[in-house]
């Protein structure tokens, strides 16, 4: 549907989104890592590092040799696996695009813990939809949905410059094309029947980003882009009796200590 290009949304907390960068390039160092590899070497990282359903459900059993890490760590390491340059890099916008504020609304350690856990959760939702599948699941778009969900209830209407149809550039409030986006994914999953996406996995990891957003947020980060500005010229001065109040729309009252403004 589109391609975020960029946010008008400056960082508040952290000065460097530093688990976002370290995140990006973990997943590029290992898709190049991949890349070079022969096709079959190539195929049994896919199997070895995937998430597949069958097994994890006890529905069938790696062949000897090809197990990488343990069964239960592919519910990440699969999230760092992609199959091809354009899998990776329609992911890696995403997370550069909006990775920076969720972690700057969690700060760093709880964004990790976020990322990992909408992973799981999109793993584990694509295989209890399709238990016996033997097909590997890899890709972070499980992790990229629990982002994109948390960003939109953090910044609904942020401007976001959006590539739509990969023709049009066009500045829009974040929720626009964003919900658009997130409603795809559960249409999706109800009409589509088979094919290459795990709309599952989507949906898992935005269920995911939305519940964990209320948890792992800063104290007094707010949803909905609902935010309480101190005056800079008071904002040292301790006030008495000092009201601030920031709507949702129209007129902001505000009342100052020395009289009206």
């Amino acid at each position: 549907m589109f391609i975020p290009l960029h946010d008008a949304n400056t960082l508040k907390h952290i000065k460097v989104q530093w688990v976002t960068l370290a995140l990006i390039a973990l997943n590029v160092a290992i898709w190049l890592f991949t890349s070079l590899e022969s096709e079959q070497a190539a195929q049994a990282t896919t199997v070895g590092l995937g998430y597949i359903p069958a097994i994890a459900f006890g529905h069938a059993v790696l062949a000897q040799g090809l197990e990488i890490v343990p069964e239960p760590a592919t519910y990440l390491t699969y999230a760092f696996v992609h199959t091809g340059f354009w899998h990776l890099a329609s992911n890696m916008i995403f997370l550069w695009v909006f990775g920076d504020n969720v972690e700057d609304a969690m700060g760093h350690l709880r964004f990790l813990l976020f990322y990992v856990a909408c992973a799981a959760a999109g793993a584990l939702c694509h295989g209890l939809l399709g238990m016996t599948s033997e097909a590997p699941l890899v890709g972070a778009s499980g992790a990229i949905s629990g982002v994109v969900a948390a960003y939109v209830m953090l910044h609904p209407r942020v401007r976001v410059w959006v590539l739509v149809f990969f023709r049009v550039p066009l500045p829009l409030p974040a929720f626009v094309p964003l919900l658009l986006w997130i409603g795809q994914q559960f249409l999706m999953l109800v009409i589509a029947s088979g094919g290459d996406v795990s709309w599952g996995a989507h949906v898992g990891g935005i269920l995911a980003g939305a519940l964990l957003i209320f948890v792992l947020r800063r104290p007094g980060v707010p949803l909905f882009d609902r935010e309480i500005v101190t005056p800079r010229a008071v904002r040292n001065e301790p006030a008495t009796g000092q009201t601030i109040a920031a709507g949702t729309g129209g007129r902001t009252a505000q009342r100052f200590p020395w009289g009206r403004r």
